[in-house]
């Protein structure tokens, strides 16, 4: 499981077995954990986390996309 970013208490990370999916973004805090589709960005599934918080880790993913994109197609290749 690559980490790609740590933004606070914030992993953001892919799996190893994420490779035939479209490009996304799993984030974790504690137990909690969610998963955001990149292109375009938009949560896919939570669990743990309140609407509050999606909405901060949306901004998260919104901001740091061209970055999670890189990692992506580094790890995965094209």
């Amino acid at each position: 499981m690559p980490t790609v970013l740590w933004i606070g208490p914030y992993r953001f990370f892919f799996f190893a077995s994420d490779r035939g999916e479209p490009l996304h973004v799993h984030v974790e805090r504690e137990n909690m954990v969610a998963k955001f589709w990149l292109a375009p960005v938009r949560l896919q599934y939570s669990k743990g986390f309140g609407r509050p918080e999606l909405g901060k880790l949306k901004l998260m993913v919104d901001e740091n996309r061209q970055r999670f994109e890189e990692a992506w197609y580094a790890y995965f290749g094209n």
